[in-house]
């Protein structure tokens, strides 16, 4: 498997060099690596071309990497059900800088690029209708990026006095708890604490005299 899918990289590195900068075989699993100039193009030889026919994009997803300077990742995952293939094609973009969208080559690329924009900012040019699809109206912020805190900066509820929906921020007030577990079998024992002793069992019964028969 994994010299087939290096001498498919290399086919295909071989048929549009200039729009592949590298590839690599990983999990069995074909990947190419290329950048916001030729990321169009290459899905579209991707599409077309008679060896590779990846016709179906199923998603499109983005990591972030906030120590990078080309913070995100922007990642197409294909299938060929012709072929039978897969193969993953990656980009890397600074934070404030556009990917060309894939509308034109991929319709099904519509709602996957809206969701990345909503999750991770990544803006798409040339989209014909970028807008949020997963968070509300209003949204700040982008809830898949690693500086967003897991709890929001906003929370909603429904307020009974205005009869209507309210935003408020979030508030965590915590009473925070030290707990030291010896053993989880065994229960909680606190070591800042004297072992409680257990009371005394309680004396055996005495026997009760069996009655004669009379």
């Amino acid at each position: 498997m994994t010299q087939t899918l290096q001498e498919f990289g290399e086919y295909i590195q071989g048929m549009v060099s200039d729009r592949v900068k590298s590839f690599a075989v990983a999990n069995d699993e074909l990947v190419l690596i290329t950048d916001v100039t030729h990321s169009v193009p290459l899905l579209t030889f991707l599409r077309d071309d008679e060896h590779c026919l990846f016709s179906q994009l199923m998603d499109v997803t983005a990591v972030d990497h906030p120590s990078r300077v080309e913070r995100f990742e922007v990642v197409y995952n294909l299938l060929s059900l012709k072929k039978n293939r897969r193969i993953r094609v990656k980009l890397s973009v600074e934070e404030g800088l556009g990917v060309p969208s894939a509308c034109e080559v991929f319709p099904a690329a519509n709602w996957f690029e809206r969701e990345v924009w909503d999750m991770y900012g990544i803006f798409f040019m040339y989209h014909p209708d970028l807008r949020r699809i997963l968070t509300d109206y209003g949204f700040e912020g982008h809830p898949q990026r690693k500086d967003f805190p897991l709890t929001g900066y906003v929370e909603m509820r429904y307020d009974e006095d205005q009869k209507r929906v309210v935003y408020e921020k979030v508030k965590l007030n915590q009473a925070y708890r030290s707990f030291d577990f010896l053993s989880p079998w065994e229960g909680t024992t606190y070591l800042d604490k004297p072992p409680v002793s257990a009371p005394p069992a309680p004396p055996p019964a005495a026997p009760v005299a069996e009655k004669k028969a009379s």
